[in-house]
């Protein structure tokens, strides 16, 4: 089978090593550089990449993909789309054609957030894999592969990509991008959540209420996770506006619609601890640690992944003067992360103690 990837890049000079390491499993390696300022095009020729330079204004995410898409031979078997910011662990290729059984598109793990130790924090299953015709990209921002024909989906979960992003780059142009993708689809419900987030994200508290709200409206928002995440950002918006009714109102709603999930016990645990109810916290707390199974979603929070849960837990307890039970928890969150001031607390509880 011949196998390649594409990407675009703008000004991503000190990933295209790794990047292209990562990559090179493949025949061949396609990039459109959409105006980069520094050595980015010059690294990736050298190694080998084949580069088009061509700027796009206004830009948006999906005709910048589908350009770099156009550059991929058209004898190809399977196109593979990442970012330069992403890795893929070694020897999927190998993995990926044992799968590829007259597919049309893979699927395939993506570690979204990993900690220091290289530990998944987010992820969830990815599917930029795919057929070389029939397939297009669509929407302005957080684009997505659209097929004109009858899909055939394989997934490997060993197939792995691991996403280290540059947490200094801007990301400025995705409120623009995602406005102007829901008035050219008001009904797409993916990227009206995703508007609201943002919203959120900007502290433009009002506007987030009112673009999430319309997500939980659509009739395509169908998904309990998202419809969730929607109801918690909503209870975020009302606690920043200081309207604590409200905002229990919603994180309560949110626990409803999915209860299968950590992030809603979290969010509404989170609620009563900073608001200084202990015991209602901790029970919230207990029940999130008693969800075993890691769904692999992009829902998933950092706070419900890592050892957040068990210092928060640790905090209640001491605040309970329980100090015994503090020290449990402060132990188990130090065997995740060796933080100062987790350790600070732990010299804390051990002087109530003795």
């Amino acid at each position: 089978m011949k196998v390649c990837v594409y990407a675009i890049c703008k000004n991503e000079e000190k990933f295209v090593k790794r990047w292209v390491d990562s990559m090179k499993e493949v025949d061949k390696i396609f990039v459109l550089d959409t105006g980069s300022t520094d050595n980015s095009a010059l690294e990736l020729e050298k190694l080998g990449v084949i580069v088009k330079k061509e700027i796009i204004d206004p830009f948006r995410f999906d005709i910048a993909r589908n350009k770099a898409l156009d550059m991929v031979d058209d004898d190809t078997d399977i196109c593979v789309s990442t970012d330069l910011d992403e890795v893929f662990v070694k020897g999927w290729r190998e993995k990926l054609e044992k799968i590829w059984k007259d597919s049309t598109r893979a699927c395939y793990t993506y570690n979204w957030s990993l900690d220091e130790n290289n530990n998944p924090l987010v992820s969830f299953i990815s599917d930029k894999i795919h057929a070389k015709k029939g397939y297009k990209w669509t929407h302005p921002v957080h684009e997505v592969l659209s097929y004109d024909g009858i899909e055939k989906r394989v997934i490997d979960e060993n197939i792995v990509l691991n996403h280290y992003p540059d947490i200094n780059k801007s990301r400025s142009s995705y409120l623009p991008l995602l406005e102007l993708s829901i008035k050219e689809d008001p009904s797409d419900d993916r990227n009206t959540h995703y508007l609201g987030r943002e919203y959120m994200y900007y502290e433009r508290w009002e506007d987030a209420i009112k673009t999430l709200k319309k997500h939980l409206k659509l009739e395509k928002a169908t998904w309990k996770d998202e419809r969730s995440a929607s109801m918690r950002f909503i209870g975020r918006c009302y606690y920043n506006l200081k309207e604590n009714d409200k905002a229990l109102k919603w994180y309560k709603k949110a626990l409803l619609e999915a209860p299968h999930l950590k992030e809603p016990y979290t969010e509404l645990a989170l609620f009563y601890y900073n608001n200084k109810e202990y015991e209602k916290a901790i029970d919230l707390f207990l029940k999130a640690l008693n969800i075993k199974q890691n769904y692999k979603t992009y829902i998933t929070e950092w706070f419900s992944a890592d050892y957040s849960i068990y210092d928060f837990l640790s905090v209640c307890y001491f605040n309970l003067k329980n100090y015994n039970k503090a020290l449990e928890y402060v132990n188990k969150a130090l065997e995740i992360k060796e933080d100062e001031r987790i350790l600070n607390n732990k010299k804390l509880i051990l002087k109530n103690m003795y």
